[in-house]
């Protein structure tokens, strides 16, 4: 047999399942339903994500993408993919919820000689900053080097903060477009506008991209690809700080590096004096452990405090590291031990 034929075959059997399992899914059968959604979940928390810059939001808007997915499922006609529909359903979603949340942002870059960033509030008065994502979460929808690697950049920590400057609308055409590889028609299609009036926005958000000293379509950092050098630091780094080796952790840092702790930025100098006076001031030996993560693309730490009551090393703060020419030039520091679970980390160790 040919490999059309072959193709065709199973190509016919595939349609053949789906048609069976949708209609399952019509007659309120939940776990129709599901296998015709949860092979999605792994790519629309990573769309939502990019639209929304928090990893519990991107959560939330799934579940609300496949609630509103089960009440309209007789309305999907099948004249484009069940993938596309839930991309719209998803896009359509989260720009509901953008109409009632606040930009997120991050404090990359100093803005003053203190090194605060200012961030828009909350309707509870607290920044909102951008959250770290998990690397393993945004694998599973991608095969091979390449395609890993673009996938990287588009959920790297300087591209999530470009995108929450644009506009909604401009933000949704830019990922769909440039992220997601659709055709100017198709965005058309789930914004329920015109191609021009997409095209307009479209060029209007690379406009402002470019205009953020953007390399090409993303901000290109080299991220997920790790050598042996990088393995070697990052080894290096972590037994510096359960040993609490100040100077072994300082000759890693480069000179120019940043640090990043929402909501300040703070340069080399600023940072050792933190450790020196506070966060390793006295017999700290032992008191941090740090676990490896993956975030962003880059590599990084699940930071674990010691409680001297309970004796266990507690849940303290997400790192995500920049590492280049063997130092590390940036540490954003994320002190939030809720967003542990999401990377499949435990409370106390």
């Amino acid at each position: 047999m040919s490999n059309l034929a072959s193709s065709e075959i199973s190509s016919t059997l595939f349609s053949e399942n789906f048609e069976h399992t949708l209609s399952a899914a019509r007659g309120g059968n939940s776990d129709s339903f599901s296998q015709l959604t949860e092979p999605y979940r792994p790519e629309l928390r990573a769309h939502c994500y990019r639209m929304l810059g928090s990893i519990e939001d991107a959560e939330d808007l799934v579940q609300e993408t496949f609630l509103r997915a089960w009440r309209r499922l007789e309305t999907y006609q099948g004249r484009a993919s069940f993938r596309a529909w839930l991309y719209k359903i998803a896009t359509n979603a989260s720009l509901d919820a953008l109409e009632h949340l606040p930009r997120r942002t991050l404090p990359l870059e100093s803005e003053n000689s203190e090194g605060v960033m200012a961030a828009e509030k909350s309707a509870g008065n607290e920044p909102a900053w951008i959250e770290p994502f998990p690397d393993l979460w945004l694998a599973a929808s991608s095969t091979g080097p390449e395609a890993r690697y673009e996938a990287y950049e588009s959920i790297s920590l300087a591209f999530l903060v470009a995108l929450q400057i644009l506009p909604p609308r401009q933000r949704t055409v830019l990922i769909l477009a440039d992220v997601m590889d659709w055709a100017v028609a198709e965005i058309a299609d789930v914004l329920g506008i015109s191609v021009s009036a997409t095209t307009s926005l479209l060029r209007r958000a690379r406009v402002t991209m470019k205009e953020r000293n953007q390399s090409g379509k993303l901000y290109l950092s080299k991220v997920g690809i790790q050598d042996n050098q990088t393995r070697q630091i990052l080894d290096q780094y972590a037994r510096a700080w359960e040993s609490a080796d100040l100077n072994g952790i300082i000759s890693l840092l480069a000179d120019d590096a940043i640090f990043p702790m929402p909501p300040t930025v703070l340069r080399k100098q600023a940072l050792i004096a933190l450790y020196t006076d506070v966060i390793l001031a006295g017999d700290t030996g032992g008191r941090w452990k740090l676990v490896p993560i993956h975030a962003n693309g880059q590599p990084g730490f699940a930071f674990y405090r010691l409680d001297d009551e309970t004796h266990q090393h507690q849940a303290f703060a997400l790192q995500v590291l920049t590492i280049k020419y063997g130092l590390v030039v940036s540490a954003t520091t994320f002190g939030v031990p809720a967003l542990f679970p999401y990377f499949g980390l435990p409370a106390t160790l």
